[in-house]
């Protein structure tokens, strides 16, 4: 069991290392185990959406991916 928390923690560190304007952590669910995986828009350069919550690590990637575009259109950068 602690693979697959050790794996997480290397997932959230990936994406704090590739999206630095969203801090980005796990929800807690009712019960205390981990629920959704979250990003918290701090440079506003970064993204639109104030909050992304996701499912899944990949999800969120993706979200963020997006987030990043439409920031940049919203910038006129597209």
């Amino acid at each position: 069991m602690n693979a697959k928390y050790d794996l997480e923690d290397q997932e959230i560190d990936r994406l704090r290392n590739e999206f630095t304007g969203h801090r980005i952590w796990r929800a807690v669910r009712w019960d205390g185990r981990l629920g959704d995986w979250v990003a918290s828009l701090h440079d506003p350069a970064s993204g639109v959406d104030p909050t992304v919550i996701c499912s899944s690590p990949e999800e969120l990637r993706a979200a963020l991916r997006r987030e990043a575009e439409r920031a940049a259109v919203r910038r006129g950068l597209r």
